[in-house]
């Protein structure tokens, strides 16, 4: 049963491209239903039955996992038995027939325009890590990457001239995003006055290093946003995601069309997308609510 596991994460890296952190969810999901199914004395794919996804479902909620969680595994058996089929190992999938369930979108949270000013107002801009910080702080906002795109970001990918950068993003497709003017400053004096004296002489691509001369790592750049949400005081949950939320909510609020901010974002679809425009709909009411003399 492993061997055609392998199969199918193969066919996730070659052919579907689907990016590292996707295809490890995909493994881990798998591996435990693989685990389970050995656990009842199952040895080959053909013996799974639709009562042994929902047996193994039923577990899952038993031991206390959130409905998304559930959702994700679901979607990954779904996945690996739509390959077995497709490529000849099985006649039909046990859960052809199976839908995923509805789940209440959850609205991300977002900063005021006040609480950004704030948290890019707290790196030191004496200290050349200071400056770094700075910089990636203002990229981010401004462009809505997600972390894992910015702390990849090349030297090459980044048009200081024309203004623009190009993100690689999930499933390696590249989108070209406008920094906008503070953004474009923020990173030419960082790649300028910083980045040689952090580098030391040595060499790298990597547009952000550390003080090792490497690429940054997606918890080590969360810690710092940990440390500067904290000096300014910002009492809501903060990860590099709330950035791209606001970076996006903001955009729409002031009137940018919703097209625009999805090719931005790199949203396949365009309904992830629109979550945001609930966000700003709920914003603009908690505005009347407060300040209409009659709400």
């Amino acid at each position: 049963m492993e061997s055609h596991l392998d199969l199918f994460f193969d066919y996730l890296t070659v052919e579907r491209g689907l990016a590292a952190n996707t295809r490890a969810s995909y493994s881990s999901d798998l591996l435990k239903f693989l685990s389970y199914l050995q656990d009842q004395g199952i040895r080959e794919w053909r013996q799974v039955g639709y009562p042994d996804v929902m047996a193994f479902l039923a577990q899952a909620q038993e031991q206390g996992l959130a409905p998304r969680t559930r959702a994700r595994l679901l979607s990954a058996v779904r996945a690996f038995f739509k390959f077995m089929v497709r490529d000849s190992h099985l006649s039909e999938s046990p859960v052809a027939n199976l839908t995923s369930p509805r789940l209440r979108r959850h609205l991300p949270a977002v900063l005021s325009v006040a609480e950004v000013e704030s948290l890019l107002s707290q790196p030191n801009l004496d200290l050349p890590l200071g400056q770094r910080d700075f910089a990636m702080l203002e990229l981010l906002y401004a462009t809505g990457l997600r972390v894992s795109e910015l702390i990849a970001l090349t030297v090459g990918r980044v048009n200081l001239v024309v203004g623009f950068l190009v993100a690689v993003g999930k499933g390696s497709k590249e989108r070209i995003v406008p920094m906008g003017e503070a953004a474009n400053e923020a990173v030419q004096s960082y790649v300028l006055e910083s980045r040689p004296l952090i580098l030391k002489g040595r060499m790298s691509d990597i547009l952000f290093v550390t003080k090792r001369g490497a690429a940054m790592t997606r918890q080590g750049f969360w810690k710092l946003l940990k440390k500067y949400g904290r000096q300014a005081n910002i009492r809501k949950p903060l990860t590099p995601h709330t950035l791209r939320h606001s970076f996006a909510t903001h955009l729409l609020e002031r009137g940018a069309d919703l097209r625009s901010v999805q090719m931005m974002l790199g949203h396949a679809d365009i309904s992830t997308t629109q979550i945001y425009t609930h966000v700003a709909r709920e914003r603009l009411r908690e505005v009347h609510q407060k300040y209409h003399p009659r709400a």
